[in-house]
């Protein structure tokens, strides 16, 4: 078997991108997974169990590095008829921080009149 310059260069380019793919799900899938404990934890129910890719921006951290910020949305709902916006801020592999925007809460069934 003998291969060209061209085929070894486009299956080096394959093999990146194919590892540049699976390590972004392995992100997607970590936020999914810090999305719903924060969403259990604040009593909130995760729709679609899903996070969605918002933006991509490039910046640096806290200490100075330079690292892919992904911003992840999301929808949650308290009562069940209204459906509110989250997001999930994650810099390079780690989770930043989840934002629930002001949403209503829901009175504990014991706790009524």
């Amino acid at each position: 078997m003998n291969l060209a310059l061209t085929d070894l260069l486009l299956l080096a380019a394959l093999m990146i991108g194919a590892a540049l793919f699976w390590r972004a799900q392995r992100i997607r899938e970590t936020a999914l997974r810090v999305t719903r404990r924060h969403c259990e934890r604040e009593e909130v129910l995760l729709l679609d169990q899903t996070v969605g890719l918002k933006r991509l921006r490039l910046r640096r951290d806290g200490e100075g590095r330079l690292r892919l910020w992904r911003f992840y949305e999301f929808e949650f709902t308290v009562t069940g008829g209204e459906r509110y916006r989250g997001e999930t801020l994650v810099a390079g592999d780690r989770v930043v921080r989840v934002t629930l925007p002001p949403h209503r809460f829901s009175p504990e069934p014991d706790q009524l009149h």
